[in-house]
């Protein structure tokens, strides 16, 4: 069960790396991108933050 969570955790992980760098991108950037899809990044950031935070107190519980 440790590997299933671990493997999950790193996706989640990666997920949040993917949206963090495409919002600073956006928002470095500028333009319509960044006023039409800028905010809505970083909130999806923030909650695969907490996905990613519950999925490592799952793993913690399990072991």
């Amino acid at each position: 069960m440790s590997g299933f969570f671990t493997i999950l955790l790193a996706v989640a992980m990666l997920a949040v790396l993917g949206s963090l760098f495409v919002g600073l991108f956006a928002m470095v950037r500028g333009g319509e991108f960044n006023e039409k899809y800028g905010n809505r990044l970083m909130r999806l950031r923030v909650t695969l933050q907490g996905v990613a935070l519950i999925i490592f107190v799952l793993a913690l519980l399990a072991k």
